[in-house]
């Protein structure tokens, strides 16, 4: 039986979104839930990405992505938030203010203008 090291410094295989990230994306989409407007999710891993994908119905296309993407987080920042039609709606360093691009959409579905 042979050991093997534990890499110290070493690149992660998959980019993942950690506990505090993904309670902030979970608590906005449990809002949306539970006014009625979307009904499922999926997350996925990959080498450069981390993306929730939120749907109207299961079926579907996802009708928003949120993303993580490490590589430019000294840039444009790390996190975005993606339409249906692949434009990107909110871009930044900070996850919460990315999230708020969905608070206008939920006061407007309260409210009974959607």
């Amino acid at each position: 039986m042979s050991v093997s090291p534990f890499l110290v410094g070493s690149a992660p295989d998959r980019v993942s979104f950690d506990r505090r990230e993904l309670s902030a994306i979970l608590t906005v989409y449990g809002r949306m839930v539970a006014a009625g407007e979307w009904r499922d999710y999926a997350i996925d891993a990959a080498r450069d990405a981390a993306v929730f994908s939120i749907f109207r119905r299961t079926a579907e296309h996802p009708i928003y992505r949120v993303e993580k993407r490490p590589k430019l987080a000294a840039r444009q920042g790390a996190y975005s938030v993606i339409g249906l039609d692949g434009r990107i709606l909110k871009r930044g360093k900070d996850l919460a203010t990315v999230l708020r691009v969905f608070d206008a959409k939920l006061i407007r579905i309260v409210d009974g203008d959607a």
